[in-house]
């Protein structure tokens, strides 16, 4: 498919009355969610490499408090960190995009990752197990997220991460997986400080971010770096209320982490050779011309910053 195709798509969807579930149903049909299997497959794969990260710094999951930025469509992460044996997961998003068929069967396929999941948390499989097949069933008989969990986690949407109303010094780690790319500069700013309040002391921040161009993944005609050849002002009109794109690079994420007070402690950003052979086949515009080679090049980073 052609990126521009989809971006008119996805730009008049976002004005049309009934355009969210248009979308919904389009994304089922012949988008992203169209496998889902795999697509929940990926998820439980991040979200075990979280788990390392955090295991990295001495972050153990049985009896931790975590808050998710950016539920989505269903809550993979969430799910697995209650089956994992944490005590809270609360999870907010701005809208409230979380679909209840996607959500039962997100928890069904938690069923073929019970193993994953146990390895990951250092939980007994049996007991990673029971609480699936317990989740299953009371999800499909109509209970809400919290009550199908024990009140372990909590679904709010909307509701702002920059201003979540939680308790000061109550949460272990905040995260996010494939979130802050969508965002605004100056919001992750906001985010950032709500993240320093209610962190315990010695808690952490987690973010996995992907800072390539997301229309690459429909049309392979162009690659992640394809977008640093406009001005801001000509990304504006590809930018849409499905799939707006900030075009931040990984250094300013760990440098907004660092202006709000969090030491660094990982952050697996590299400049792949394929990368930076993508980069000198385009015109980059100068727009990005304070940034290095190097820096414009890298398309993900994990990284977790320590609150003092």
């Amino acid at each position: 498919m052609n990126w521009r195709f989809k971006g008119f798509v996805q730009k008049a969807l976002g004005v049309l009355p009934g355009g969210t579930e248009l979308h919904y149903i389009l994304q089922r049909r012949y988008g992203g969610l169209r496998d889902f299997d795999t697509e929940c497959d990926t998820k439980v794969e991040d979200w075990r490499l979280m788990l390392g990260h955090l295991d990295s710094v001495g972050i153990a999951l049985p009896g931790a408090r975590l808050l998710e930025m950016g539920t989505g469509w269903y809550p993979t992460f969430p799910f697995c960190l209650f089956l994992g044996g944490a005590a809270r997961v609360a999870t907010v998003d701005l809208k409230p995009h979380l679909r209840a068929d996607l959500t039962r069967m997100c928890a069904a396929r938690l069923g073929a990752h019970t193993s994953v999941i146990a390895d990951a948390s250092g939980c007994r499989e049996s007991e990673v197990a029971a609480r699936q097949r317990a989740l299953v069933v009371a999800l499909d008989r109509g209970a809400s997220i919290d009550s199908a969990t024990d009140g372990v986690v909590i679904y709010r949407a909307p509701c702002d991460a920059s201003n979540t109303e939680l308790k000061d010094a109550t949460v272990d780690v905040v995260f996010s997986n494939s979130v802050l790319e969508h965002v605004p500069g100056p919001v992750i700013e906001a985010c950032l400080v709500e993240s320093r309040r209610i962190l315990r002391p010695r808690g952490v921040i987690f973010h996995s971010v992907n800072c390539g161009d997301h229309y690459a993944y429909v049309d392979r005609t162009i690659d992640q770096l394809h977008y640093l050849g406009y001005s801001g002002r000509a990304w504006e009109f590809w930018n849409n209320a499905f799939l707006y794109q900030n075009r931040l690079r990984a250094v300013d994420f760990t440098r907004m982490v660092k202006k709000a007070g969090f030491a660094i402690e990982v952050d697996t950003s590299r400049a792949r050779p394929e990368r930076l052979a993508q980069l000198d086949a385009i015109t980059v515009h100068p727009d990005f011309a304070h940034y290095s080679r190097e820096q414009l090049a890298i398309t993900s980073i994990d990284f977790i910053g320590r609150n003092p």
